[in-house]
């Protein structure tokens, strides 16, 4: 999930917001990137490093992540999109993705990732401890700031 969000930076967030301090980052409460994960903490805090930028995270609570927005608007136009032609292959997928738009402006940008990423990697307590995070005030368990280490 990390390297989706650095790729989106790079490639187009830098650009649309060259002003910015923080990325706001809503994710799903579980799977890969969930509030518990450590992982995801530990990615996160690389890559608050890597692009010098907050990042508040915001979860869904358990059992809510339908009530994403941005997947309900776009994954609609998706699926329209692809109807009725068979999906043979990643970039069939891609490219059918990519191509889908809106009468309203929204336009998908879409592309492969070939990375292998390493699995079942355990974080230390001490890896842990070096994320500079901050709990939100409301839900801390689910919201949170991750801060740069300077």
């Amino acid at each position: 999930a990390t390297a989706s969000i650095r790729r989106w930076w790079v490639e187009m967030g830098i650009l649309r917001f060259p002003n910015a301090t923080k990325l706001l980052i809503t994710a799903d409460g579980g799977g890969s990137n969930s509030s518990r994960t450590r992982l995801w903490k530990v990615a996160l805090q690389a890559l608050a490093d890597e692009i010098g930028l907050q990042l508040q995270v915001s979860h869904f609570p358990p059992g809510t992540s339908k009530w994403n927005k941005i997947e309900h608007r776009l994954f609609c136009f998706i699926t329209k999109n692809w109807r009725g032609r068979p999906l043979v292959s990643y970039k069939t997928v891609v490219n059918l993705i990519a191509s889908t738009s809106t009468k309203t402006g929204l336009k998908v940008r879409a592309a492969l990732d070939t990375e292998s990423y390493a699995t079942g990697i355990v974080v230390t307590n001490e890896e842990l401890a070096r994320v500079n995070i901050t709990p939100d005030p409301f839900h801390g368990e689910w919201n949170y700031t991750i801060r740069p280490r300077a």
